[in-house]
């Protein structure tokens, strides 16, 4: 068991600071975990596929240094990112641009909701894929959103 070089009280492995007394404890920088330092990349590829909250891993994926050089792993954070772009336009752009335009002309669901649904619908469901393509450790490269990723990924490096 390590002890804290200030005080000497005990402390354990992982910790940074002494309990005690609030020192660093010297090769807390060695000690100290990383994000995502658990994660496979086929695991964090399949977290950015996660429909509607998938932005969030993906972009921690972006940020962590484990997968600074996994270059499918941040094709799939960028087309996870992406798609969940796509869901914003639908839902804040053309949801209401057919909600305003039809109005309550040609009907409820005639109108832009039953447009914005089908939108989210395909939307959704190539998240579900997405996340089944991944699991099999597939790289599918979706229309448009795929180059969009791909030119992404290139830009960085």
């Amino acid at each position: 068991m390590p002890y804290c070089t200030q005080c000497g009280q005990p402390t354990l492995d992982v910790d940074v600071y002494c309990g005690s007394c609030g020192r660093r404890q010297p090769g807390a920088d060695k000690k100290a975990s990383t994000v995502g330092a658990g994660l496979t990349p086929r695991t964090a590829s399949m977290l950015c596929y996660v429909p509607v909250v998938g932005w969030i891993p993906a972009i921690v994926v972006l940020a962590s240094q484990k997968f600074r050089h996994e270059r499918t792993v941040r094709f799939h954070a960028f087309q996870g990112i992406y798609l969940f772009v796509a869901w914003l336009l639908v839902d804040w752009v053309i949801g209401p641009i057919y909600g305003f335009s039809m109005g309550d002309f040609h009907g409820h669901w005639f109108g832009g909701h039953l447009i914005t649904g089908l939108l989210k619908a395909a939307i959704f469901f190539t998240w579900i894929f997405m996340l089944i393509k991944t699991s099999h450790e597939e790289l599918y490269r979706l229309p448009i959103i795929g180059e969009l990723a791909e030119r992404s990924v290139s830009e960085q490096r």
